[in-house]
């Protein structure tokens, strides 16, 4: 096949370098955004009276044909078109004639490809927002069932201080929030319309930039010609959004996993979301979890290759920018997965309540509080600190808890503690204790638990 910038060559490309620069294989994934992309500029061309209304009609029919023959599948992927561009052109042609072959008219497959490449990103953007939504909503659905639930929260992983298991679930829904604004601002860069930029210099056309922008849903038209094609920029801080999503999914995971061992036994995992072994029949193995776990990393990876991939090109297109494609896409693809099975598992996951119940009170998850109604009583904290701290150790060594030393053993350390000091003690008066805004105090924990259902729009 004759190639369509083939008039200054006087080889065939080799069939080699065919299969070796080809990019139908993954970017057949544009084709929507390829076909929208393409009538908007058919429309421009239009109204720029570069082509007439019959042309411009029969193109947009016949664009609009494409469209439907490649969702049904009915448009083979030949190797010789190289990319989803050419293969539109061609079914194009192969409709239309000569007109066909005017649609290419002031354009340049790179500002082609920069325009597939912003309106995928802002869809795939407005996707995983939706996707985030339905996690938050999984996590926030739980908080009422699991109120009365404590739950010891941990730093260094040991043992800290006392909880509300809603405390937990509000957490992460704060984290896929941040997420989500993060998308929300990558997605103002996003929406940014390159077209009309050409090959690199702009086109001696009489063309309206800002006319087809509007009709694509940009806000705005990248100004510069030459950074309209080449510029990146966009795809990087959208796979860093989706590193930091895959971050979390995978700490999350990483919780629950060690949640649902016999070692903590917190949590038990629905039976549909985890796999046995071959060979030890008693196994119910967390890989689901795992996998979300691990997946993270090729999520990380994505966007140290796409930096690397950007490192050192001059301005200008060139043709390792084929390879963002494929990168972009699997770490998006990734990360839908895992949210959707994270949105999936979450409801499911119960709180082995008498588990937890029965560990409760270890770790002295109530000496802070102590800590705190010493202060209250005007003792410097790093006295009342130093205070505890002798207490604790007493009651470690003792092999009690707090609420079981005596009033004179307290009063050892200090002749100003009471008999109330006893209404501090044990994880449920210490929780009862807290006050500060955002605190695990039920008062506060269940204004957030509003605030958070009026956010997303769940009903109360």
């Amino acid at each position: 096949m004759q190639k369509r910038w083939a008039g200054v060559f006087t080889e065939a490309t080799h069939p080699l370098v065919e299969k070796f620069t080809e990019s139908i294989s993954f970017d057949w994934r544009l084709f929507r955004q390829d076909i929208e992309g393409s009538i908007a500029h058919a429309e421009m061309l239009a109204h720029c009276h570069l082509i007439t209304q019959e042309e411009k009609d029969a193109l947009i029919a016949a664009l609009q044909a494409i469209r439907e023959k490649f969702e049904k599948g009915e448009i083979p992927f030949r190797q010789e078109l190289e990319d989803i561009h050419l293969h539109v052109e061609q079914a194009l042609v192969e409709q239309l004639g000569d007109l066909g072959g005017k649609l290419h008219t002031a354009r340049s497959r790179n500002d082609q490809v920069a325009t597939d490449l912003r309106l995928w990103t802002r869809e795939a953007i407005d996707q995983l927002d939706r996707s985030l939504v339905s996690l938050q909503k999984a996590f926030l659905n739980r908080c009422d069932r699991d109120f009365e639930v404590i739950l010891p929260a941990y730093t260094h992983l040991r043992r800290a201080q006392a909880v509300l298991a809603p405390h937990y679930w509000l957490a992460y829904c704060e984290r896929f929030q941040r997420d989500r604004e993060r998308l929300a601002d990558c997605r103002r860069r996003v929406n940014r319309c390159p077209l009309g930029a050409a090959a690199i210099a702009g086109t001696s056309l009489p063309i309206d930039r800002f006319f087809v922008a509007e009709k694509l849903g940009f806000n705005e038209v990248i100004v510069n010609s030459i950074d309209a094609t080449c510029d990146r920029d966009f795809l990087v801080e959208f796979a860093f959004c989706m590193g930091l999503i895959a971050l979390h999914l995978s700490g999350w995971a990483e919780e629950w996993i060690l949640w649902s061992t016999s070692e903590f036994r917190f949590l038990r995992l629905p039976d549909a979301f985890c796999t046995g072994s071959s060979i030890m029949p008693q196994k119910r193995n967390p890989d689901v979890l795992e996998l979300v776990r691990g997946k993270c990393g090729r999520v990380l990876g994505c966007v140290q290759a796409l930096m690397t991939l950007l490192k050192g090109l001059p301005l200008g297109y060139h043709r390792d920018l084929q390879e963002d494609k494929p990168l972009v896409f699997d770490a998006f693809d990734t990360v839908s997965a895992c949210l959707e099975v994270a949105a999936a598992v979450v409801p499911q996951g119960e709180l082995d309540r008498q588990g937890i119940e029965k560990q409760l009170e270890e770790g002295y998850l109530d000496a802070t509080s102590l800590m705190e109604y010493l202060i209250r009583r005007g003792i410097p904290q790093r006295n009342a600190h130093a205070m505890v701290g002798r207490l604790v150790r007493r009651a470690i060594d003792s092999n009690r808890r707090l609420a079981e030393l005596s009033l004179e053993e307290f009063q050892s350390e200090s002749p100003d503690i009471g008999s109330d000091v006893y209404g501090v003690l044990g994880v449920r008066n210490a929780i009862a204790q807290m006050r500060s805004y955002g605190s695990t105090a039920p008062e506060e924990v269940s204004k957030q638990i509003q605030l958070w259902k009026a956010r997303l729009g769940v009903s109360t």
